[in-house]
């Protein structure tokens, strides 16, 4: 990855790697490379969400901006996958998104669409990356009324509710749902759409105060929402992140379904209705085992790519495919948006479920969930890429792989957003992965740590 860009934007803790001055020179060199052959005054769209940090970083990301004669609209608190579509609606040059995601509040990222609101490809951040570190290019500043200024939309959510109304065709009278909004921006949106298409949601972490975004509730904390499905009685419970681009969902009795599950069970009901282009679904190298060889069964084709969203999307743009995602949630229908939206997921299974007829636990029986086994490495940023060059570590993973001898898998790679080394294994016995897991992690951590 680049020197400040991971697999999903800048991202750090806030205030001290993701300072004040980073964001305004990260908002001067965005709008001068993406504005550059504008003919007008560029409008640039700046979303957030609930980070306490997010006020301090959108006053300095918004000067950055004005300073090159951007018009700076803020949306306020919303989703990532809302600025996406907001960018395109608002006919934007570009949208910017101040979240860490998943990550705890005391972390906090910026996330830049281009004016048809997809990310940002590897070679124009590169090139702002090249802006704001090596002095590469030259930036003219403008003067009086050349300069830009702020002004804030009031109709962003409304706007972004009403899109996601239109994505389906039934409404949802009679379903109850268990939602749990991360203490994030779905709060804004999940409930007010959910409501509005007739169903009855059970809203919990819906109050944030700026430091409780993730905090062991979301896509990322899911039992909490999986105790509260088994008391309430409701037909499906719902868990977006703290930017609402993901979604992790639970049955009626409490039991999880990741993304791939969902991914699968859309697959499939989309391939039977002759919408899945090409019949093929596009997953990450970290997708279950399980997944491919059901989709094989079923008649859809499988296409991985390396982890994160953005290859995921690249793959899908290059072959003409619409549908495609990771286990953590982030799935991606071309149709709808540009990028992962955890609540275009939400209504595309609570449609399905709807018009099945049947409960959330019958149609996650699709495909047995091989087990499966994650690990993180605590490494730092700056060594996290190092596990690869490693001759330990990896004699440690070749002597695993003769081990497991064709009948387990390891995937071991960087992760694009957090200081660690995800190691992933595969295999037909739980307790023997995790060991296994564990013990490499722990080898990636002494060389590494």
């Amino acid at each position: 990855m680049g020197r400040l860009f991971g697999t999903d934007g800048v991202r750090g803790v806030a205030n001290q790697e993701l300072t004040c001055e980073l964001a305004f020179n990260i908002g001067r060199a965005a709008a001068y490379v993406l504005t550059e052959e504008s003919h007008r005054k560029p409008k640039i769209l700046i979303g957030k969400d609930t980070r306490i940090s997010c006020d301090m970083l959108e006053s300095a990301l918004a000067a950055g901006l004005c300073s090159v004669g951007a018009q700076v609209v803020t949306l306020g608190v919303i989703p990532t996958p809302a600025v996406a579509y907001l960018t395109r609606r608002y006919e934007a040059e570009a949208g910017i998104m101040i979240s860490a995601s998943h990550n705890s509040a005391e972390y906090n990222g910026i996330k830049i669409f281009n004016s048809n609101g997809y990310k940002l490809s590897d070679e124009i951040e590169n090139r702002i990356e090249a802006i704001i570190l090596d002095k590469s290019e030259e930036i003219d500043l403008p003067t009086g009324d050349a300069v830009g200024t702020v002004t804030r939309c009031e109709t962003a959510i409304a706007d972004y509710c009403e899109f996601a109304k239109s994505i389906i065709d039934c409404d949802l009278k009679g379903m109850r749902i268990a939602v749990d909004c991360a203490n994030g921006a779905s709060s804004k949106t999940a409930p007010k759409v959910l409501s509005a298409l007739g169903a009855e949601p059970f809203v919990i972490h819906n109050h944030p105060n700026g430091t409780n975004i993730n905090l062991n509730c979301g896509s990322t904390h899911i039992k909490d929402l999986a105790n509260y499905v088994k008391n309430v009685g409701v037909d499906i419970g719902l868990a977006f992140d703290g930017d609402a681009d993901r979604l992790m969902v639970t049955d009626e009795e409490g039991n999880v379904l990741d993304g791939d599950k969902v991914m699968l069970i859309c697959a499939n009901y989309l391939k039977e209705q002759g919408l899945l282009i090409k019949d093929t679904l596009v997953i990450t190298v970290m997708s279950n085992l399980g997944l491919i060889l059901k989709a094989k069964e079923l008649g859809i084709k499988t296409v991985q790519t390396q982890v994160g969203d953005r290859y995921v999307l690249e793959e899908m743009l290059k072959s003409g495919y619409n549908l495609g995602g990771e286990a953590s949630g982030h799935i991606i229908f071309l149709n709808y948006n540009t990028t992962g939206d955890g609540l275009v997921s939400a209504l595309n299974i609570l449609k399905i479920l709807k018009l099945s007829g049947k409960k959330l636990s019958e149609l996650a029986k699709i495909y047995e969930t091989m087990p499966q086994c994650i690990i993180n490495a605590k490494v730092s940023n700056k060594k996290k890429y190092d596990y690869n060059k490693d001759s330990v570590i990896l004699e440690e993973i070749e002597n695993l792989e003769k081990e497991f001898d064709g009948k387990g898998r390891i995937l071991v790679r960087a992760s694009g957003t957090e200081p660690c080394v995800r190691v992933m294994i595969e295999g037909s016995n739980m307790d023997i992965i995790k060991q296994k897991a564990k013990y490499l992690a722990s080898i990636i951590e002494a060389r590494l740590g």
